[in-house]
């Protein structure tokens, strides 16, 4: 036995020999160039950030990140006026400069808890949000990966979204006062209704109330609507006081969905530990990024909520929603506007999608997001005159409205 395995250890030890003969022959013949294993610069370590560059079209800011090993990502930053947005996005890479883009949580953390007086809020945590996104792209293209792929891989071969054929939202169809008439509930009875009828008994149907229907007047419609079983009413307060939502949840025996507007997982966590929500819908460019809706959906899953995202975004916010749904576990339905000029302008960003008869679209393509952007036009529309008006809304007595 012992004279067995003595011969065993030369032979292994004669083979390596060989090996590494072969291998050293091998890189020979190759050649140091074209010999993959002589490849070994590890880009992850040694990958920085060295620029960033900014575009305010419309009502979003694009954004792109540059690294010294000339790979880039890019994300868009929207919902908050885009003049200040702007700056902030330039001054906040002051703290990225030099950074390794693939730290992502690292950088995260480094821009929300810079400054203890501007921490959270909505210009700062959609500006995170911009910049994150971009991070993520720019990791994927440098593991040559999708997103989600970087996030666990994928918990589902394809995505349900709406507006289609079988699924459709119905909007407040205005901003009322702080009570709704007959009339006012009728033409919201009427529109839900019509969308029933149209996606069929085996399609979604959802009221949008926006904030903008008072509490009082949801009460009342919710028990008009029952009968057309709405997949959920969204924003069915004005986020603020939990209370309120307590209190309608306690009235309507409709699913409640919400979280357009509260950012991070900090704003999200009432909602869970109250019981007051069925769905939940971060907005991966509202709520700090695909890092923190990751984490959003974590949470949502230990309370067995779904999630039902709010997306209103170019194809860069679309992608990284998208690529952060494909890998969580408990998801209902995804916002999806491809061809909405409002918010994503033609041609400035692309995208591959197919929506299939049912309602549903495949994966998100990568590396990264998988978005391609023309940045020759993207200079061109930037180069144009841009303005931002405030929205604001008032009522019929002339008071402001909390829209």
């Amino acid at each position: 036995m012992q004279h067995l395995q003595s011969v065993g250890r030369r032979g292994l030890l004669t083979g390596f020999g060989a090996a590494v003969a072969g291998a050293a022959f091998l890189n020979e013949a190759v050649g140091q160039d074209e010999n993959p294993a002589a490849q070994v610069e590890d880009r992850t370590s040694t990958i920085r950030i060295t620029g960033m560059k900014t575009w305010w079209v419309g009502p979003v800011v694009y954004l792109k990140i540059e690294t010294n090993l000339g790979i880039s990502g890019w994300g868009d930053l929207k919902g908050v006026d885009p003049r200040p947005a702007r700056v902030l996005a330039q001054s906040l890479f002051e703290l990225i400069d030099g950074e390794n883009p693939t730290r992502i949580e690292y950088i995260w953390q480094k821009l929300f808890r810079a400054h203890r007086d501007m921490r959270g809020g909505a210009l700062m945590v959609h500006t995170i949000a911009a910049i994150d996104i971009a991070l993520w792209d720019l990791t994927g293209k440098l593991w040559n990966a999708p997103v989600y792929r970087l996030l666990g891989g994928p918990t589902r071969d394809r995505i349900r979204v709406y507006h289609t054929d079988k699924a459709q939202k119905v909007p407040p169809h205005g901003i009322y006062d702080h009570s709704g008439t007959p009339a006012d509930i009728d033409r919201m009875v009427e529109a839900i209704a019509r969308a029933r009828e149209k996606v069929g008994h085996d399609g979604a149907v959802m009221f949008d109330a926006h904030s903008a229907v008072p509490p009082a007047t949801l009460i009342q419609l919710a028990s008009r609507i029952e009968a057309y079983d709405v997949l959920f009413i969204e924003e069915p307060a004005v986020p603020g006081n939990i209370e309120v939502f307590k209190r309608l949840k306690e009235q309507i025996r409709i699913p409640l969905a919400a979280g357009e507007r509260d950012r991070t997982i900090w704003g999200v966590i009432p909602y869970l530990q109250e019981g007051c929500l069925d769905v939940l819908q971060p907005d991966c460019n509202h709520t700090g990024g695909i890092s923190q809706m990751k984490k959003i959906a974590t949470l949502a899953e230990a309370y067995h909520v779904p999630l039902a995202p709010h997306c209103t975004a170019t194809f860069l916010g679309i992608a990284a929603s998208l690529h952060t749904v494909a890998s969580v576990p408990f998801l209902l339905i995804h916002e999806f506007y491809p061809q909405n000029t409002g918010f994503n302008k033609a041609a400035l960003t692309r995208m591959e999608y197919e929506l299939d008869a049912d309602g549903y679209i495949g994966l998100p393509p990568g590396p990264g997001l998988g978005v391609e952007v023309d940045e020759q036009l993207l200079e061109t529309e930037a180069a144009k005159p841009q303005s931002y008006r405030w929205p604001g809304a008032v009522l019929k007595d002339g008071s402001i409205a909390d829209y």
